[in-house]
């Protein structure tokens, strides 16, 4: 490795170099674990932790913190996962209800071991909360499931208003996602935009930073469109530790205003596109009435 690429992958530029809110991130950690309640905000260390906590917002992550896939971007644990814990049906629903939440994001690591891969959990914590919180509205954000049609099908019928699966990165770069296919995480979003029609949303996610070029995003931009998928986030990516892949660059803010740009242009409805965009990040903004704005 030459010395820039040290560099790059250690010294972040000033965009990158947000505050954190220690006080706020406890408070809500406290609460989480209450109920033995796992985020993906926590799992996967994203940098917005403390901002998201402030507001009282958290990405639950149901079916353990355990992931079956190993990716070389992920700081999720990697391992033979724990039993399907039907306890965090209710503990998810409380922690929503106590907390006031209006917008859920409901996540899980892939869970191949299981036949549904966790579809049918996803159902019953989605359901239990929209019965038992009538003003609440849930997205889900989904593993791949196989392109299992039966599980598909599950996550449109639990009710969600936005059904997320991440495509991540483009096709050239999917080595780092393992047992994952660039393909099949299309046809997922095909399928469960067929599945839901105009009930669903369908919404997607990708990090740069990790060598792709513009020509390749754009075409993952039209891709997406192609299987009806009009929401979409763009991030820079992080490396957890030394042990993942490595930024290969800092993107600029004003990249990632330009990406925002080209695919609000070619057709998506709603686009979050700055170094800090996570695919849950400011997630109820969505389905905002306020429309994008270039």
């Amino acid at each position: 490795m030459s010395v820039d690429e040290n560099k790059i992958n250690f010294k972040k530029p000033q965009w990158l170099r947000k505050k954190l809110v220690p006080h706020a991130q406890k408070e809500m950690e406290d609460l989480l674990g209450k109920h033995g309640l796992h985020t993906i905000c926590q799992e996967a260390k994203c940098p917005n932790i403390s901002e998201c906590y402030a507001k009282k917002n958290a990405t639950f992550l149901i079916l353990g913190n355990i992931c079956t896939r190993r990716c070389t971007y992920c700081n999720v644990h990697t391992g033979k996962p724990t039993e399907v814990d039907l306890a965090e049906i209710d503990g998810v629903t409380e922690s929503v209800i106590k907390l006031g939440l209006k917008f859920v994001v409901i996540t899980s690591p892939a869970r191949d071991d299981l036949p549904d891969g966790g579809a049918e959990q996803f159902y019953r914590v989605t359901q239990n909360i929209l019965k038992k919180s009538p003003g609440t509205q849930v997205e889900i954000l989904i593993p791949d499931f196989k392109a299992k049609e039966k599980s598909l099908q599950r996550a449109v019928d639990s009710g969600a208003v936005i059904i997320g699966h991440n495509i991540e990165t483009v096709p050239s770069l999917y080595h780092i996602r393992r047992n994952a296919s660039y393909e099949r995480s299309l046809q997922v979003l095909k399928r469960l935009k067929e599945l839901g029609g105009e009930k669903v949303k369908t919404k997607s996610a990708l990090m740069v930073g990790l060598g792709e070029t513009e020509e390749e995003m754009i075409q993952v931009f039209k891709d997406l469109l192609a299987v009806g998928c009009k929401f979409l986030s763009i991030g820079q990516y992080l490396a957890p530790s030394g042990e993942y892949e490595k930024v290969k660059e800092f993107v600029k803010p004003e990249q990632f205003q330009r990406y925002k740009e080209i695919a609000l242009d070619l057709g998506f409805e709603f686009v979050h596109s700055t170094p800090y965009a996570r695919s849950s990040y400011l997630a109820h903004e969505y389905l905002s009435k306020d429309k994008n704005s270039i």
